[in-house]
């Protein structure tokens, strides 16, 4: 594990002087559950946190860089930056899904890739270095490592809702048809996973999982969108 703290901390720019809250930010409750004899602490708290300091650091921001906007721009401007799916890109890019703690059954069901699981993680990060580091260091690491997403927020370039995305591309032709089939489930109805398929004029174009039904439904609607794209550009 200290070479994965030693990695990471070189991926986010801070090095920790107490190691454990970044383990802790990123083990995830699987891993935890697993482990229940170890006593070991998952993210869940630090994520509570993190998700306060996130609004709190990017609300300042956008107060004080676009004075202009009122506060109902600025209220829809922080939704897109802070919402699920732009804080797992973040985290994406940062390949925190790589270095977390993980237990078998979350491994399996493709856990390290799972927008919900990493956008968490992300949130749970934040926590932890500003309980290490305080505000500066947290804010500085957010504005430097979200700086496209909230530019592209301000612009109005983010899409939140995958499936509000594809419905919109696939109706640029008309006659197009979007269906969404949840094709199974699995584990105990604690821990279950759903996969979706969503289907453009019956054929399949994407294949998602998640613990709900909306989240697989999501994920599949973003792969979809994946696929056309690459067709588009073949």
């Amino acid at each position: 594990m200290t070479e994965t703290i030693s990695q990471v901390e070189a991926m986010i720019g801070y090095s920790y002087r107490d190691k454990q809250y970044l383990v802790r930010a990123l083990t995830h409750s699987s891993y935890a559950n697993e482990n229940k004899r170890e006593q070991i602490h998952n993210n869940e708290r630090l994520e509570f946190l993190g998700d306060s300091v996130l609004g709190l650091i990017i609300s300042e921001y956008l107060y004080n860089t676009y004075t202009e906007l009122e506060e109902g721009q600025l209220t829809k401007i922080r939704a897109r930056i802070v919402c699920e799916s732009s804080l797992g890109e973040a985290a994406r890019k940062l390949d925190f899904g790589k270095y977390m703690l993980f237990g078998h059954g979350e491994e399996l069901t493709g856990g390290r890739d799972r927008t919900s699981i990493l956008s968490d993680a992300f949130e749970a990060v934040i926590a932890s270095m500003y309980l290490d580091g305080g505000i500066e260091v947290v804010t500085h690491f957010v504005l430097s490592h979200m700086a496209d997403i909230i530019a592209d927020a301000v612009q109005g370039k983010l899409f939140t809702d995958y499936k509000t995305r594809l419905q919109e591309v696939i109706q640029i032709k008309k006659g197009n048809r979007l269906r969404y089939e949840i094709i199974r489930e699995e584990g105990p109805d604690h821990a279950k996973v759903f996969f979706t398929h969503v289907l453009l004029n019956g054929d399949v174009i994407g294949l998602g999982s998640g613990r709900s039904k909306k989240e697989s439904e999501q994920e599949a609607a973003k792969e979809g969108l994946k696929r056309l794209k690459s067709n588009e550009r073949g």
